[in-house]
């Protein structure tokens, strides 16, 4: 019997030609920081760091 590694998923394929073909758009400042804001308030640490770094990819400044 052979195996064949890894095995082959037609439907991932699938997923990341279709992500490719469409661009995502970008969330404005504005939003992620009211998302930064609500994370940091109900104390969500992971939340903040995933909205800062948004902020910062987006092209503004996040103190610490």
């Amino acid at each position: 019997m052979t195996s064949k590694w890894p095995i082959p998923r037609p439907t991932e394929h699938a997923a990341i030609r279709a992500c490719e073909r469409s661009p995502r758009p970008i969330p404005s400042v504005p939003a992620i920081l009211a998302d930064l804001i609500t994370a940091n308030r109900t104390g969500d640490r992971h939340g903040v760091n995933l909205c800062a770094h948004k902020v910062a990819r987006v092209g503004g400044e996040v103190g610490e």
